[in-house]
């Protein structure tokens, strides 16, 4: 396996990544939105999820394939996220059709970051906003770290951020992930900086440190500290799969997380993966969605990784970002 081109979710063609942000509130939102339908599936393992629309996301529903995905920060508030975008699709066009009208399917799921140093006091939720922003920047080339549904986001001890990574299997088909990383848990060994995703890095992407040295085995030393809650990530390939199976995939990618950050999937997170297929590719054998449900799994964790280590700081941050704390000064 090596990284796609560009070692983004978008190196999965026919898809697009936009990022809208509010850097007074310290918040934003992402979604990912396909040139065409797209077959996706759901998979929660945190204790405290919110989403929209995953109902309908089972092999047994009505509607086999949506639109767009969003993940967006503001908890609950950011739910009206997806809604922005909804509109914004049915502008162009797009969305199941019912007789003579489109209604988009546009699930989203959200993290906790209302208490990090940002400004709440809005008088008008302003995620529908931000979820129309976001569709309008949709493009095949996006940052990554303090961004979108990173903007806000937090982990212990370091801020988090918007990750995302690919990588190209053997059998050419293509698999990415994008994740705001916003975790209880820990993303670096001990004191760091060495990232628990280590082993899975691809090239130096996020700063070549090795696998460094540290027992696993010991109990998490945390506390629960405010504004860190919730990991939400999309796991995407061009392979054609059917429900069932995109949602597999997303039970795989959770091995992903569960590697890259610790603890991970705890009461207090509401971990969540969506999965999407585009279908441009057939499953050669059996055996590869196996193999996607492995590069899955590592993707999420690179992209854990990166999304940290890419993040920045700004005023009013109440925790430091990876680069302050660990990064060379000639870096």
């Amino acid at each position: 396996m090596k990284p796609g081109a560009r070692n983004l979710i978008t190196d999965v063609a026919g898809l697009k990544v936009g990022n809208a942000e509010d850097a007074g509130i310290k918040t934003g939102v992402s979604v990912l939105v396909g040139e065409a339908p797209f077959v996706a599936g759901v998979h929660v393992m945190g204790g405290a999820p919110g989403t929209r629309e995953t109902d309908l996301l089972a092999p047994d529903k009505l509607v086999q394939e949506v639109d767009a995905l969003v993940l967006s920060g503001g908890s609950a508030f950011g739910l009206d996220a997806a809604s922005g975008v909804a509109d914004g699709l049915r502008a162009q066009g797009r969305g199941f059709a019912v007789g003579d009208q489109r209604v988009p399917i546009v699930p989203g799921a959200i993290l906790f970051d209302l208490l990090n140093g940002g400004d709440k006091d809005w008088a008008e939720n302003p995620y529908k906003a931000l979820g129309a922003e976001a569709l309008d920047q949709a493009s095949e080339v996006f940052a990554l770290g303090s961004k979108g549904a990173g903007m806000g986001a937090t982990t212990a001890g370091l801020k988090g951020g918007l990750g995302s990574a690919s990588v190209l299997l053997e059998s050419g088909i293509t698999v990415g992930a994008l994740v705001a990383v916003n975790a209880l848990g820990s993303v670096v060994m001990g004191k760091g900086p060495e990232f628990w995703a280590a082993p899975y890095e691809m090239g130096g992407e996020f700063g070549g440190l090795g696998p460094g040295r540290h027992d696993a085995t010991q109990e998490p030393r945390l506390k629960l500290h405010q504004g860190a809650a919730t990991t939400i990530a999309i796991v995407a390939t061009d392979a054609q799969l059917t429900q069932a199976q995109a949602t597999r995939l997303a039970v795989a990618a959770h091995d992903g997380m569960a590697r890259a950050i610790l603890p991970s999937h705890t009461p207090f997170d509401g971990d969540l993966v969506f999965a999407a297929a585009t279908g441009a590719r057939a499953l050669p054998d059996d055996l590869e969605a196996l193999r996607l449900g492995h590069a899955a799994a590592c993707c999420l964790a690179r992209a854990i990784a990166r999304g940290v280590y890419h993040a920045r700081p700004a005023p009013g941050d109440r925790l430091p970002c990876w680069q302050e704390r660990f990064d060379p000064p000639e870096n």
